[in-house]
């Protein structure tokens, strides 16, 4: 059970044999959620996964530190990861004279650094792939516009039992995309998304459905009329959590039923 649905049971204070007590009196309430269990197989590949997460977030901060020390030196490239290699280039050429000797000496420890980082992280996503491609639950997944393999095979791995969700709509509150409701005499005032639940999960959905819009802003939105609604009356990042939270009640009814994700017939 999440620990934050037992603590209302404690009474008074806090020590092992309330703590006890409450557990006992919260499993026996019929409306009580209860967290399900994982095998070995799926905590693995969610373990590589958090593997991967972190080893990017140390690669940009690697990326970060040289662009602003070469920044200093007004050396500037464009954003992203492709774009770093024109700084590797400077830095590996010994006849360019905008690099001090010391500042090169630095600057070289970090590109070891940031090719390290990256070696890993593609061994991370070769081994995510080579699951993927073994997990049908994760096949099918893909097939969902804004899901690639690293949200398919997160999803098949975190959701162990889709059973356990009455609707795409538990599913989608589970990851915390449902708005906050804070209702009270009959009249129902919702917030913001809860942000509850799996915190890594909502970020690729959301991250898959920014890619999803940008995709149709560029290309055109025919054939998602339902998507070229909220582009044309929300914000860029309201629309992405709104396609997100679309997406996830998707995957709860292709993984519940057992099939392929099917394109609406227009």
């Amino acid at each position: 059970m999440p620990p934050h649905y037992v603590k209302p049971y404690v009474k008074r204070n806090k020590n092992d044999a309330a703590d006890a007590a409450a557990i006992c009196e919260a499993v026996t309430r019929p409306s009580m959620r209860l967290v399900a269990v994982k095998g070995v197989e799926q905590q693995s590949i969610l373990m590589v996964h958090r593997t991967r997460e972190l080893l990017v977030r140390q690669r940009t901060m690697v990326i970060n530190a040289m662009r602003a020390h070469m920044a200093e030196l007004g050396i500037v490239a464009p954003a992203g990861v492709p774009q770093v290699k024109r700084l590797l280039d400077v830095i590996a050429d010994p006849d360019d004279a905008r690099l001090p000797p010391v500042a090169r000496t630095c600057l070289e420890s970090l590109v070891r650094q940031f090719v390290s980082l990256h070696e890993e992280i593609n061994a991370a996503e070769k081994r995510i792939h080579a699951w993927h491609r073994s997990n049908e639950v994760s096949r099918r997944l893909e097939t969902i516009p804004g899901i690639g393999v690293i949200t398919a095979s997160a999803l098949a791995a975190s959701v162990s039992d889709p059973s356990v969700f009455k609707s795409g709509r538990e599913l989608a509150a589970w990851i915390g995309l449902v708005p906050r409701q804070n209702s009270t005499g009959g009249k129902q005032r919702l917030g913001r998304i809860s942000k509850q639940g799996d915190q890594y999960l909502r970020w690729l959905l959301v991250a898959g459905a920014l890619s999803v819009i940008r995709h149709a802003k560029r290309r055109g939105t025919s054939h998602l009329p339902w998507l070229t609604g909220i582009i044309a009356r929300k914000p860029t990042k309201l629309a992405a959590v709104a396609l997100a939270n679309k997406n996830a009640r998707v995957v709860w009814a292709v993984s519940h039923g057992g099939e392929r994700y099917r394109p609406a017939v227009l």
